[in-house]
């Protein structure tokens, strides 16, 4: 049977139960994603990362952390990472330097964005964040808001490259979401299922336009619980038309699919009815997904992370979902190819502290 490690789960607390170690341990377990609930100092965060890691050096873990008001840890010297809007409105802030001076100055605060942010977790053994968000700021979506870079997709491609690039120096790979845009929509996905009914054509030209163009260095993507009825019934993290046909083939995107969230409503309502965590976890691979989250499930005792853990195993060895090599060497591919730099010789780095003060 191939390897295919899918399921990226969490934990209650700030250590590890023998309980997550052995859910965490489980064959079809390729990661876990972090809260401010796992949080309570750097070296409690360190230490936790390193028991994760003495269950299986490979899980990969994560936290959503953009800058902003998506930023899981914010005390004992976390850097309080602006919102990506605040880099949007220095590009277009050229002052008296002189047209394009704020383009460039924007650029350049986005790079050291997501150096700070990507070194700072490392140093505390985290291997990747959910960033950068490409959805476009319509001043629609209140789930977006300010986490989104600017209106224009040409300033989000160009933002969103620079600070993928101070991810990449930090040692980060980087996700661009919500596949192909979530912020035309006013719905928040957490709650209820947006429904965007706009063309292809339309979408493509304006909130996908950002992921073609950054093609070479997109590592991977999440897709909107959105649903676009043009396109498909289902959202777009379900849909084989959305994920193979337009992101894989139209666009050529090579890299790791994540789901969002299957606890989210607008992740579990399929064809009009809620479905399952295991219904909607195979659902999701079958779609194109390389990677599944299941987040806040661990908690009062975690049923249903076990559900989907047993559900899943269970509908592999039926056949309803088969396990895939390309996608668990996409997975391993997110893993950090370097050492981490230690917090306190990071601290005195010449290029993190610059890099600190070129943030807005």
């Amino acid at each position: 049977m191939t390897e295919h490690a899918p399921l990226i789960i969490d934990v209650a607390g700030t250590g590890l139960s023998d309980t997550d170690r052995r859910r965490l341990a489980h064959p079809l377990v390729g990661g876990i994603i972090l809260f401010a609930r796992n949080w309570q100092d750097r070296a409690q965060l360190l230490q936790l990362t390193a028991a994760i890691k003495a269950v299986r050096h490979d899980l990969l873990i994560c936290v959503d952390h953009e800058g902003g008001r998506v930023q899981r840890f914010r005390t004992d010297g976390f850097t309080h990472v602006p919102p990506m809007r605040a880099l949007g409105e220095l590009w277009m802030n050229d002052g008296k330097a002189g047209q394009g001076s704020g383009a460039l100055r924007a650029m350049d605060a986005a790079t050291a964005a997501g150096y700070v942010l990507g070194a700072e977790l490392r140093a505390c053994g985290v291997d990747f964040s959910f960033t950068p968000v490409l959805d476009l700021d319509w001043g629609e979506s209140g789930v977006i808001g300010d986490r989104a870079f600017a209106r224009d997709p040409r300033v989000v491609a160009m933002l969103a490259r620079a600070l993928m690039q101070g991810l990449l120096q930090a040692g980060m790979a980087n996700c661009g979401k919500h596949f192909p845009g979530h912020g035309f929509v006013k719905a928040d996905s957490h709650t209820e299922i947006p429904i965007d009914r706009r063309s292809l054509k339309a979408i493509l030209a304006e909130d996908a336009a950002p992921y073609p163009w950054l093609s070479t260095v997109l590592t991977s993507v999440m897709p909107a619980h959105v649903i676009y009825p043009k396109i498909d019934a289902r959202p777009a993290g379900f849909s084989a038309k959305w994920l193979q046909d337009i992101l894989r083939g139209r666009l050529r995107f090579d890299g790791a699919i994540f789901s969002d969230d299957l606890s989210m409503e607008g992740a579990r309502r399929l064809d009009g009815q809620v479905v399952s965590y295991t219904d909607a976890g195979v659902a999701a691979l079958n779609a194109g997904c390389d990677l599944v989250l299941l987040c806040n499930q661990s908690l009062e005792g975690g049923a249903g992370v076990d559900e989907l853990i047993a559900g899943l195993a269970t509908a592999q060895a039926q056949g309803r979902w088969q396990a895939s090599a390309a996608s668990e060497a996409r997975r391993l591919a997110l893993l950090p190819e370097t050492l981490p730099q230690p917090w306190d010789d990071l601290m005195v780095q010449p290029a993190y502290m610059h890099a600190l003060d070129l943030l807005p």
